[in-house]
């Protein structure tokens, strides 16, 4: 539990449980597309509860350990977002209607809490008992950014060759249309099968694994604090789902946001490549984080053309 008490840990799920449950069974307890308003409005409080989080960080523990909160949520949020562009070329490419996506999206992010704690765990318990790793999950980094500014998203997606969608088909028994919002539904002689939208749903859940397995080692260049990690994993998942109605309409405007994006993944694959012999202070990490994404958002939004 790295040098925070059980309480912290304790205290922190309760939070993002009750963050949870307003999210997606009070303030959204019928599955529906939020209007821009009202997705910019909990995306500003899912970021303004980060920010505050970070605070309370920084009184309870020091600068440091704030810093490194901050640094880390960065990061994950600029990766979960790449990633929620992925989840718009799934939707597009499964001809998913809207009013279904939000159902997806609920239990999909569900499912990313829980992928991200056992990776966290696991990546924690591989570097204190393997120190060498460290290079490892930086040399991965670095290929991931090079990869990453290479391809396209759409080169990522193809269910003709994803290996969740292709087993699916084989081993379960598939509708040919959706059924609602059910992920299962009962057939002629009361039969069980899926529906096409649960074969979206797996494919998010593989989508959203592949990024953990380049956001989680990412982090792990920031700081070592399993608590940290994880804590600043959350913040950037909770927001998700709201973000995801914030871009769906702008996917388009944000060009050079994936290469934004590589060359972070690339910074912190260096940063961890190079620890044995520099070390790079997290305020210059941050500093470095937030210019790439603001000159990464600003020159795509000068590329937009008006009214776009």
């Amino acid at each position: 539990m790295g040098v925070h008490p059980p309480v912290v840990w304790i205290g922190f799920s309760i939070l993002v449980a009750v963050l949870l449950a307003l999210d997606l069974f009070v303030l959204n307890r019928r599955s529906h597309v939020l209007a821009p308003k009202e997705a910019l409005t909990w995306s500003g409080i899912l970021v303004a509860l980060a920010l505050l989080f970070g605070l309370f960080l920084m009184s309870r523990e020091g600068a440091h350990h704030a810093l490194e909160f901050y640094t880390g949520y960065l990061i994950e949020l600029s990766l979960s977002v790449d990633n929620l562009f992925v989840f718009i070329l799934v939707f597009q490419y499964f001809a998913v209607p809207a009013k279904y996506q939000p159902r997806v999206l609920k239990w999909g992010i569900l499912g990313a809490i829980v992928m991200r704690l056992a990776m966290i765990m696991l990546g924690a318990a591989l570097l204190q008992r393997f120190s060498w790793i460290i290079y490892v999950f930086g040399g991965v980094l670095v290929l991931t950014g090079i990869r990453m500014a290479r391809t396209r998203d759409e080169d990522t997606i193809d269910p003709a060759r994803n290996v969740v969608a292709r087993l699916a088909r084989r081993f379960l028994p598939f509708t040919e249309h959706h059924d609602g919002q059910k992920f299962f539904t009962r057939v002629e002689r009361g039969a069980l099968r899926a529906t096409p939208l649960f074969l979206v749903l797996l494919v998010i859940e593989w989508t959203d694994l592949v990024f953990a397995i380049d956001s989680i080692p990412a982090i792990f260049a920031v700081t070592r604090d399993p608590f940290l990690v994880y804590s600043s994993n959350i913040f950037a998942i909770l927001g998700l789902r709201a973000l995801f109605f914030v871009l769906a309409g702008a996917m388009d405007r944000f060009v050079y946001l994936k290469a934004g994006v590589a060359f972070i993944l690339v910074f912190v694959g260096l940063k961890m490549v190079a620890t044995a012999w520099v070390h790079v202070p997290i305020l210059l990490s941050l500093g470095v984080i937030i210019g790439t994404l603001a000159t990464a958002i600003g020159l795509s939004l000068r590329k937009a053309p008006a009214g776009a």
